[in-house]
């Protein structure tokens, strides 16, 4: 978390605290009780503002406020409004290299937030190699901002359970699971590193013990699962756990691009060994994502991309949400559970989008096999 290992305070935070809200519409088609985390209300339009606005704040604070700074991230998408963001936040200059396929709303979007906008390369490694070698390698002032893979973003997005802790405590029996999307895996390691925080959590090894020992949990130290939702074709996380090992995705199909990690951080996998019973993994199909988008925008008039319509997904599936979580549960005992989705936002998405996924997607297969048939509203 940077040198002294604190987030930085409250007020100096280039991100913001978010409703939890209970949903009708999605508890209804859950079965149980589903709450909504809106990262959408972000400054940036994505949960991203907290890692990212956390690495960068750790990032001055160990070089000194008065000594200057650049940063430097290679992303059209998420990460790299969240960077120019937090960067104009900060008072601070970023550039942001994004690859020549980059829509030129997005292009115009970074520029809008005073960021040096370069365009290079036909995909974003080509991009990510000009900005390490021709931009930040000579720039002794400058900070590369990764997109998922450091500590001071997890811990960042961590401040997500913070919130959930106290926005849950009055809540009935607590909160019972926490649902996200994955592409790299910064949210599900800022998430489990916040739970861990809070004692939610029960490792392998005390797991082991605790059998031996016959010792239960105590009351009132509920620990809750989380779930990390992919999509088909961006399923890097799905691939290492099937494999028993971290392995890499040869290319990415989805639709899903915000999803698009060949391979999850290192560190993702190593606690999804650590904490085998508390994470677990399912992968819709990107017409599964994109239709719980069109779905989510007609139930709460909010938009989201297809990469944040995986996790909101299973919430729309009530036996695949009720088959992984909490197996061999009644249908009382599951209608009193409480699970979080993270609704982590995402600005590669328009009314018109949603319209073209509701004319492609809405009489798959797949679609109707998970959600039903919907009335068109």
């Amino acid at each position: 978390m940077g040198s002294n290992g604190e987030l930085p305070s409250t007020s100096s935070r280039p991100w913001v605290e978010t409703p939890l809200i209970r949903s009708a519409p999605l508890s209804r088609a859950a079965g149980c009780n589903i709450y909504l985390k809106l990262e959408t209300l972000q400054p940036s339009g994505s949960f991203k503002s907290r890692g990212i606005g956390n690495l960068m704040s750790q990032a001055i604070m160990q070089h000194g406020p008065e000594k200057p700074i650049r940063f430097y991230c290679s992303s059209g998408g998420n990460a790299g409004l969240a960077c120019a963001t937090a960067a104009l936040a900060l008072d601070r200059p970023a550039t942001i290299v994004v690859p020549l396929a980059t829509s030129s709303f997005m292009v115009e979007k970074l520029r809008a937030l005073d960021a040096d906008v370069q365009q290079v390369g036909a995909h974003w490694s080509e991009a990510d190699a000009f900005l390490r070698n021709s931009l930040l390698g000579p720039d002794p002032n400058g900070v590369y901002v990764p997109p998922f893979d450091h500590p001071d973003i997890w811990a960042g997005n961590g401040t997500i359970v913070d919130e959930v802790e106290e926005q849950m405590q009055d809540v009935p029996g607590g909160y019972d699971a926490l649902v996200c999307s994955v592409g790299g895996g910064g949210l599900l390691a800022g998430l489990v590193e916040g739970l861990e925080r809070h004692a939610r959590l029960t490792s392998s090894a005390s797991s082991a013990h605790q059998l031996l020992e016959g010792s239960n949990n105590p009351p009132g130290n509920k620990k809750p699962q989380v779930l990390g939702v992919e999509t088909d074709g961006a399923s890097s996380l799905a691939l290492s756990l099937r494999n028993g090992t971290l392995s890499t995705l040869p290319t990415i199909t989805s639709i899903a691009t915000s999803l698009g990690a060949t391979r999850v951080a290192p560190h993702v996998f190593s606690l999804t060994q650590t904490y085998p019973d508390h994470i677990a993994s399912v992968v819709v199909s990107d017409a599964e994502a994109a239709m719980a988008s069109v779905y989510f925008a007609d139930d709460t008039r909010m938009i989201i991309e297809v990469a944040c319509g995986a996790s909101v997904a299973v919430a729309y599936n009530s036996p695949m949400l009720r088959k992984v979580l909490f197996p061999g549960c009644s249908d009382e005992e599951f209608r009193s559970k409480n699970v979080v989705v993270v609704v982590c936002g995402g600005s590669n998405v328009s009314l018109q989008v949603l319209d073209e996924y509701r004319r492609k997607y809405q009489d798959d297969e797949r679609v109707l096999g998970a959600f039903g048939k919907r009335a068109v509203i």
